[in-house]
């Protein structure tokens, strides 16, 4: 990650105006604590077969601190980690983790304040037999994700800004929000509204009554 930027300063919504949908994942995948703050990172990405969650316990351990642990889970009805797995990842300073599946032990992980993104919860945990991928590109929430993108989350959303383009979109989404921050509501429902008629017009909308 480069470092002078700053990405967890941003709301998702600022990165997604620059990247467009394919970079943003889908809206099952949320936050599991309320209030949870802001998560942004480099993507360690792991996958897992189907009912085993092997691979996401060794990414503990091999993840760099303030990285985001991105899992490729193979379904949704066995948990990926319990609290232990998530205060271990914390204790190492891993940032949090983004599940395309579920975890267990939800009350451990909110006292803890671990930041977890997940589909949701299931007390029976996976298995530890099969092998799957540590830091190879994955799908999660839609997106292809690959070891180094940079991940932010929040209430709002999940977006993954791909490495080779990080400066450029932390840029645009920078001027846009300063944008945003330097306008009044007034002037902002000025400028709005006469965008709003203006492309009414260049459709040939023809107002009614």
């Amino acid at each position: 990650m480069n470092d002078p930027l700053n990405f967890a300063a941003l709301s998702p919504t600022a990165y997604a105006d620059a990247l467009g949908r394919e970079h943003c994942m889908d809206r099952g995948i949320r936050e599991l604590w309320p209030r949870i703050p802001r998560l942004a990172g480099p993507a360690y990405t792991v996958s897992c077969p189907p009912g085993d969650n092997l691979m996401l316990h060794a990414a503990i351990y091999r993840a760099a601190p303030g990285a985001v642990i991105v899992v490729q889970a193979g379904d949704a009805d066995y948990a990926m980690a319990g609290g232990n797995v998530c205060a271990i990842a914390q204790n190492r300073g891993i940032a949090g983790f983004v599940v395309d599946g579920v975890i267990r032990d939800l009350a451990e992980v909110r006292e803890a304040q671990f930041p977890v993104f997940a589909r949701g919860v299931m007390p029976v945990p996976g298995k530890k037999q099969q092998l799957g991928t540590l830091n190879q590109a994955i799908v999660c929430g839609g997106v292809w994700v690959n070891p180094g993108d940079i991940v932010v989350a929040d209430e709002e959303g999940i977006v993954v800004i791909p490495a080779a383009q990080q400066a450029a979109v932390w840029q645009m989404a920078q001027q846009r929000t300063d944008q945003d921050a330097a306008q009044s509501l007034a002037d902002w429902e000025t400028n709005h509204r006469a965008k709003v008629e203006r492309m009414l017009q260049d459709l040939g909308f023809e107002p009614g009554g």
